[in-house]
């Protein structure tokens, strides 16, 4: 049995820094449903002076290939002596230049490692789980804000669906997009349209067609990104049913932002929203997709999220301890449920 250290990447938010090793041993566990063998010993260890998770595991070339996509992960060692370490490469899931992902800044927007994380775990709770590599899946984000999660998917090599009710957002993503990608001298396409459902306008559909590469294009291996602005409370009828292998959502944490309620007025809870949007998203997953969940705790228990989606059919993937703080007003934890099939 060998062990292994994992060198943790530094992170511009200190806060979510100081927990990125409990998050982190709680994603290489949920790795272990794809890998050969599960890990075991999963630990934070002090090696040099330097922090590091460190695990015991036989890796084959898929499970260093599973594994150069975590979400904190920086570098991998072998521990070959207690003093020594052997570094083993990594080639994480990098379809595009990272600045697809750390370029955009704006208030609000959540961190990136935590985006990948959430979408990790999502995948490892889904059937597709083993296809995490192979590319070809949809990630549906029906509370996209400017496109964290939709960038993550197309780094993955995905397609990705969103959902936005705020056209500012929907206009500055498609900005963004469209000069990253002609700077980056990428074929694409992009337009933005509106969309009507019995006769009325119901929406505005972004879709961008993108080839991470000219050969890519020639040979028709193309990423697409839907975005639709509208109320993800009324998606019906506007995305097609089984569109998606995996569902996350960073659901508004009660503080600076809200969401509708039937009466149009404004909601902190975010339990409000989700019970009213879960028929609307269930109908577009595929059967053994998976819904991630994010939110704060400290305006909506976690017993009470679980309540929805179970009320809803879903079955609850079991993960280790997610919880934790994002700033005084926000505790945040991670709930991901599996559709059945």
């Amino acid at each position: 049995m060998s062990r292994y250290a994992l060198l943790l990447a530094p992170s511009a938010n200190r806060v979510y820094a100081d927990q990125a090793g409990r998050l982190t041993r709680a994603e290489l566990a949920a790795f272990s449903r794809v890998l050969t063998a599960p890990l075991s010993d999963i630990a934070e260890t002090t090696i040099g002076g330097v922090g590091y998770i460190t695990f015991e595991g036989e890796l084959t070339a898929q499970d260093i290939a599973y594994l150069a996509n975590l979400s904190a992960g920086y570098a991998l060692f072998e521990q070959a002596a207690e003093d020594l370490l052997r570094p083993v490469t990594l080639t994480p899931l990098a379809r595009f230049d990272s600045d697809l992902i750390t370029i955009p800044k704006y208030a609000g927007k959540t961190n990136e490692q935590f985006t990948k994380l959430l979408l990790n775990l999502t995948l490892l709770g889904s059937a597709s789980a083993t296809r995490m590599l192979d590319g070809g899946l949809t990630v549906l984000d029906p509370l996209a804000g400017r496109g964290t999660t939709l960038n993550q998917a197309l780094m993955y090599g995905y397609d990705a669906i969103g959902v936005e009710i705020d056209g500012k957002d929907v206009e500055a993503y498609k900005l963004f997009l469209q000069t990253w990608l002609k700077r980056k001298r990428l074929k694409h396409t992009a337009d933005l349209v509106p969309v009507r459902r019995q006769g009325r306008r119901a929406a505005r559909r972004l879709e961008v067609t993108l080839a991470a590469s000219k050969e890519d294009h020639k040979a028709g291996a193309v990423q697409k990104v839907v975005v639709l602005q509208t109320d993800t409370t009324q998606i019906d009828g506007l995305l097609r049913g089984g569109c998606a292998d995996v569902l996350v959502a960073d659901l508004p944490y009660g503080v600076a932002h809200g969401s509708y309620d039937d009466a149009g007025g404004i909601t902190r809870s975010p339990l409000d929203l989700l019970e009213r949007a879960i028929p609307q998203w269930l109908p577009l997953l595929r059967p053994g997709a998976a819904i991630g969940l994010s939110w704060n705790t400290k305006v909506a228990k976690r017993e009470l999220a679980e309540d929805i989606l179970i009320a809803n059919g879903l079955q609850l993937v079991a993960e280790q301890e997610l919880s934790h703080r994002v700033d005084q007003g926000i505790e945040r934890d991670i709930l991901v449920a599996r559709k059945s099939g």
